[in-house]
């Protein structure tokens, strides 16, 4: 191998890392947003954690994470508005992040 050829593959290994550590962050987020919507909801324990996976569920609809925040806002029946889920998102992306670097660390 060149280390042209090397290159390239050490390349193509840190996007497919950096792209499956982004999933995970993804999913992590949004796991964490049906947590925080089953307790605005009233719902724990089990049931919580399989509100949770709906959420999760609900990323594979569409590209982009809006499935998410409609199905979201759907189930919290206006308790919440769209921009303060999205908000609520974006922190709990965020702890998401800082997470699976420590887990990675």
């Amino acid at each position: 191998m060149t280390t042209f050829d090397d290159r390239e593959s050490a390349f193509e290994a840190k996007f497919a890392h950096d792209e499956e550590m982004i999933f995970k962050a993804e999913a992590r987020a949004n796991k964490m947003l049906g947590l925080w919507s089953a307790e605005q909801q009233g719902i724990s324990g089990d049931d919580a954690e399989a509100y949770a996976l709906t959420v999760i569920k609900a990323d594979f609809e569409e590209a982009g994470h809006e499935d998410v925040i409609r199905k979201v806002a759907a189930d919290l029946d206006g308790k919440v508005d769209a921009d303060a889920i999205r908000a609520k998102r974006a922190e709990l992306l965020a702890v998401a992040k800082g997470e699976l670097i420590k887990e990675v660390d």
